[in-house]
């Protein structure tokens, strides 16, 4: 398996930052590569690692970043919101895919956080590169998705949602309590693979390392969004977007079919796919999803 890893400078204003990359594959081929982007925000890619099988499986180059602010790429913790905007990580994939060669023909995957980046990116404006797009486990509005957070935490029982409550009152977000509360709440609506795999073990290590993405644009918590993207909402242009698009979700997760029904409805060349468990199907669906993934990318 070919793997080539280095870094891209990215300019925004007078600053100069750098986004890692890594390719699977080689980009000379003439296959029409898959561009990945991972969640978070500010979570890093290593847990989106596995789609390292459409190559293995369909000899599709894999290109998988970082991108700005986690993981291998440039770290910073002095910039506010008016910095890390949708608009930032949109110049960031645009800047990448000129560098590689690719941006005139590629196919785009966002799973979570990296999904609605996607679905922004495709939305914002034309882009004759882009063959096919995959908007896997994500929403189009971030009211719906605080929304879809706050019916699975109402399952809960009181004293637990009580409890994560005032550790976010209370800024002690950080204690042991806390952090097993989160770690039950996702073990069922995340990823119910128990134990953990270690990618994705490291990528919330690598969020957790440096928070200053997630915090400034999403809040404390899935339950308590006050960041920068608490209105950010694209259903009213999900029209333009052109390409053929598959939108993935599961049953227990953030991206219920309500969430990603805006999606269905506008998007003009779509398909839908629902896999069995939660939020990261490529955990839990494994077989299931890499062959609906390369069944779009390669339609018969």
């Amino acid at each position: 398996m070919t793997e080539v890893t280095g870094t891209v400078d990215f300019q925004v204003g007078k600053e100069t930052y750098k986004t890692w990359y890594k390719v699977i594959g080689d980009l000379a081929s003439g296959i029409r590569p898959l561009v990945t982007l991972h969640g978070g925000p500010g979570m890093s890619h290593v847990y989106m690692q596995s789609h390292a099988e459409i190559f293995t499986t369909y000899n599709i180059p894999v290109v998988f970043y970082d991108q700005l602010g986690t993981g291998k790429s440039t770290h910073i913790t002095d910039k506010g919101a008016d910095f890390w905007t949708p608009e930032l990580f949109i110049d960031e994939l645009d800047n990448l895919l000129a560098y590689l060669g690719i941006k005139d023909n590629f196919d785009l995957l966002g799973h979570s956080w990296g999904g609605m980046l996607a679905a922004d990116y495709a939305s914002a404006q034309q882009h004759p590169g882009l063959r096919r797009l995959i908007i896997a486990n994500a929403a189009p509005s971030l009211k719906l998705w605080e929304q879809s957070m706050h019916h699975w935490l109402n399952k809960f029982p009181e004293d637990f949602r009580e409890m994560l409550r005032r550790h976010e009152r209370d800024g002690t977000t950080s204690s042991e309590e806390y952090q097993r509360g989160m770690k039950e709440f996702y073990n069922k609506h995340t990823c119910q693979v128990i134990p953990w795999p270690a990618e994705l073990d490291q990528s919330f290590a690598d969020m957790d390392e440096n928070p200053t993405v997630y915090t400034t644009m999403f809040g404390t918590s899935e339950f308590n969004l006050t960041g920068s993207l608490i209105t950010w909402d694209i259903t009213d242009r999900l029209d333009r977007i052109a390409c053929p698009t598959l939108v993935c979700n599961g049953h227990e997760e953030g991206a219920q079919d309500f969430v990603v029904e805006p999606f269905i409805e506008k998007i003009p060349k779509v398909k839908w796919v629902k896999f069995k468990k939660t939020h990261i199907p490529f955990y839990e669906d494994k077989e299931y999803y890499f062959k609906t993934i390369g069944a779009f990318l390669i339609p018969s």
